[in-house]
């Protein structure tokens, strides 16, 4: 990668290297560093001189990292900032966003750190307050968030995911851990599988254990109602958003306002109710019938999505990412076999793997005779909807608002919705 800043070429390839170009020390080209001719460079630069040089540290960094809810709760946080009159980019998932503009479409959940540093760049060009960004488990091994200052690191939870990188649930605990062993202010979930953090500056949310921000009462009928208690300060919230973990969600983006600005927790629940969710993440399709697109793809994340919706009959389609951690494929079957009355499981992106390989994974899980196996996913997602009786809700899984499957290094043209849009009118 070489990019312009200001004039100045910089680079994190030592083959892209030449007299017009500085070159960017990280910890992930270090072991190419003997291979650079620094006759042939015009300097090199650290990711904090970098920083430094643009000054960008005068923009407050959020960073959120976990297994599940990464993205919604860095976009509740976007919403809530901009809807109290604050100047905001995000960058993740789904892509990189200025002040309700999307910047850049979707790439990496981290891209590497130099993409970062140009967005930060970009933000505080355009009068941004703050910079939410969401922080992978690869990132902060990989370290592609060095030099960076944060304001605030926020904990979501932690369940099986990654193993294919991470090997071991052991050393994926210690990688997210890693993230919150300094002295920087952080906000941490009770609830959501211990890791270990650095107890300066940190606070914390929960439902179920005392906390610094506790939901003290909720309700799930027609969104999300709750009571959430800070100290000695009791205040109500709503959300239009479904499901125990999207409280979580909202509480952490609650939490996260809270401890970020000088508004008051007053201030901060009233606009909550404005932020609809995001694309993918329980996407209403269809209210009739009751289809629901989601990103769900691990065993903890598809189980709390089931839990969000048991009151009704459930039909869901989904499959497993190949090249990627197999374990949690009959993980995912269990899951499903559950919770859902009907099971169709087919293609999610397959990668270099042959469906019908990955298939076989989930299948060993399954135990639930009302299992059908159709490896074309827009099959699958027709012959569900075509059986989708009265009273029933279809989950579709797995892929959310990607707009491909990823099929032999291929990115096919593939969106859930728009198949699903297609059929049903």
């Amino acid at each position: 990668m070489k990019k312009l800043f200001d004039n100045i070429f910089i680079t994190d390839n030592t083959a892209k290297c030449n007299s017009d170009t500085f070159f960017l020390k990280t910890a992930q080209n270090e072991k190419y560093l003997n291979n650079l001719n620094t006759q042939n460079i015009k300097g090199t630069i650290t990711p904090k001189e970098l920083i430094d040089k643009f000054d960008l540290t005068s923009l407050k960094v959020v960073g959120i990292t976990g297994t599940n809810g990464k993205t919604t709760t860095a976009g509740a946080i976007y919403s809530i900032l901009l809807d109290l009159g604050y100047k905001v980019a995000m960058q993740g998932t789904r892509g990189f966003f200025i002040n309700e503009e999307k910047v850049e479409d979707k790439s990496l959940t981290t891209p590497s750190i130099l993409q970062t540093i140009l967005h930060l760049k970009e933000a505080k060009k355009r009068g941004c307050d703050y910079f939410i960004m969401e922080v992978s488990s690869h990132a902060i091994e990989q370290k592609r968030i060095e030099g960076i200052e944060f304001a605030l690191k926020v904990f979501t939870n932690i369940s099986q995911d990654h193993l294919d990188y991470h090997k071991t649930m052991q050393e994926y605990k210690r990688v997210k851990s890693s993230f919150f062993s300094d002295e920087s202010s952080k906000l941490i979930n009770k609830d959501g599988g211990k890791i270990d953090f650095n107890i300066k500056n940190a606070k914390s949310y929960s439902l179920e254990y005392p906390a610094t921000y506790k939901i003290e009462a909720y309700s799930m009928q027609n969104g999300l109602q709750a009571v959430l208690k800070h100290f000695d300060k009791f205040v109500e919230f709503s959300s239009p958003l479904v499901g125990l973990f999207n409280l979580y969600n909202i509480t952490a983006a609650i939490a996260s306002v809270d401890i970020v600005t000088d508004n008051s927790l007053e201030e901060i629940v009233e606009v909550v109710d404005n932020f609809a969710g995001v694309s993918g993440r329980m996407q209403v399709v269809s209210e009739n019938p009751l289809i629901v697109v989601d990103f769900a793809h691990t065993p903890d994340g598809m189980q709390k999505v089931f839990e969000a919706v048991k009151d009704r009959d459930i039909s869901v389609v989904f499959g497993a990412g190949g090249d990627r951690d197999n374990s949690k494929r009959p993980l995912m079957g269990k899951a499903a076999s559950k919770y859902a009355k009907k099971l169709y499981i087919t293609s999610d992106n397959p990668r270099h793997e042959e469906p019908l390989d990955i298939i076989k994974d989930i299948v060993q899980g399954i135990d639930n005779p009302n299992t059908l196996i159709i490896p074309d996913r827009k099959q699958a997602i027709k012959r569900a909807i075509k059986e989708l009786e009265q009273n029933e809700i279809l989950l579709i899984l797995g892929k959310g608002d990607e707009e491909y499957q990823d099929i032999k290094g291929k990115k096919i043209p593939f969106s859930d919705v728009e198949v699903v849009n297609s059929i049903i009118n």
